[in-house]
């Protein structure tokens, strides 16, 4: 992991994703890659797994989806619950793509989304974002919104120790500073 890169605010990852979709002078609109970008933040996968990922591989299991896929990085097994609405927005995209669900969801390299980002960023003026960003602001969402809960983002991430998942949870120095601040007993 590349410790240089920053995990996203929120209000990054909406500049970023809009601006894809948009373009700029310079820069043409790419929603298809604004959409990969989009599910990582949601999924959590690494940019590699999601350029793999076909609608067939979400898996219809009772009344909810699941996703099987074996991780590029480390290949690992991964099986974990896929939101219903996560679904239907892949399946919709796919429709309206003319992506059968035995095809690819996404037809280009981890570089050209990486080089896309890049000019995006550049154009925002955004330092230290990276597509693995996404999923950084992946794991800080998910750990702010369950109680801080550390060890649900490790196993959602497939981390072997806390530590490396404490790695991707966005604590940024000002929050550091404002913590000291209200720690003050010196009286």
């Amino acid at each position: 992991m590349n410790k240089k890169t920053l995990t996203l605010t929120i209000e990054q990852y909406h500049d970023i994703i809009d601006t894809m979709k948009t373009g700029f002078a310079g820069c043409r609109p790419n929603k298809d890659m604004a959409m990969a970008l989009v599910v990582e933040a949601n999924m959590g996968l690494r940019i590699s797994d999601i350029l793999k990922l076909k609608l067939s591989d979400i898996i219809k299991d009772g009344d909810r989806y699941r996703l099987n896929i074996k991780e590029q990085k480390n290949n690992k097994e991964r099986f974990f619950t896929v939101l219903t609405e996560a679904y239907q927005y892949l399946k919709i995209y796919c429709l309206e793509n003319n992506i059968a669900a035995d095809e690819r969801i996404f037809k280009f390299t981890e570089r050209g989304v990486q080089n896309k980002l890049k000019k995006v960023c550049d154009y925002l003026e955004y330092d230290g974002i990276s597509t693995h960003s996404f999923r950084k602001f992946f794991a800080t969402q998910i750990y702010i919104d369950n109680d801080y809960n550390i060890a649900l983002v490790q196993k959602l991430l497939q981390h072997s120790t806390a530590a490396v998942t404490q790695n991707y949870i966005g604590i940024q120095p000002q929050q550091i500073e404002n913590a000291l601040k209200k720690h003050n007993y010196w009286k």
